[in-house]
């Protein structure tokens, strides 16, 4: 059954159910008691903060790809709480790595074309950079991620055979710097900058304080 009671603040009725009823003199939710002076509980609604909602990051690989850009950027973004999908754009969930490291991916890519994700990262490596490249339903998931207004990054030889082959970014001077965040977009170098190029993303996506706390318990130099 429901009762009606008046909420205080606004002065305007509502309908709460019995069985969050609460007795004013032993506090015990109905029907636990019944002796007492009826009082209604009401939910609590906390605002989530930007950093605790969980965010989701799409990894491609390819046969070629850089082994340690895909692993540490998986890698640093999963410690930040991202779920991240990585995802091969061959026939076969495994992939032979530039420096012919095998790794296994979650998905084929195939397989979450359907997805939305907050921020789509692209690993470098050759000839990693081309197949990739040469993916049509991964370029069509890029346009997508830019008619949306989501994020795009990548690193190594990706931004200058992908990204500007295909028009998604201008400028050479745009991957000269260690790490370059431009709106939407992040650039970086290589895999001596993608830890930088990591916890550049981790800020983007939760903000300073979690890049930091991620960063710390790997002795990152600050």
């Amino acid at each position: 059954s429901q009762t009606r009671s008046v909420d205080t603040n606004l002065g305007l009725p509502n309908v709460v159910s019995r069985k969050n009823l609460r007795c004013q003199q032993c506090f015990a939710l109905l029907p636990d008691c019944n002796r007492g002076t009826l009082t209604a509980t009401r939910p609590r609604f906390v605002a989530m903060r930007a950093e605790d909602v969980q965010k989701t990051v799409l990894v491609p690989i390819a046969n070629g790809s850089e082994e340690m850009e895909a692993v540490i950027v998986v890698d640093v973004l999963r410690r930040a709480g991202a779920e991240v999908t990585l995802a091969s754009v061959e026939a076969s969930r495994e992939v032979l790595c530039s420096r012919g490291v095998k790794l296994v991916a979650d998905e084929l890519l195939s397989d979450v074309t359907g997805s939305k994700f907050d921020m789509i990262c692209l690993p470098g490596g050759m000839p990693g950079a081309e197949r990739l490249r040469d993916c049509a339903a991964l370029e069509a998931m890029m346009r997508e991620q830019v008619d949306t207004g989501k994020m795009l990054s990548a690193i190594c030889a990706t931004p200058a055979v992908f990204l500007q082959a295909k028009g998604f970014m201008k400028g050479e001077s745009v991957i000269e710097e260690r790490v370059v965040v431009d709106g939407l977009l992040t650039t970086s170098r290589g895999p001596g900058t993608a830890f930088e190029f990591a916890l550049s993303l981790v800020s983007q996506l939760y903000g300073e304080e979690k890049m930091r706390e991620v960063a710390s318990p790997m002795v990152m130099p600050k």
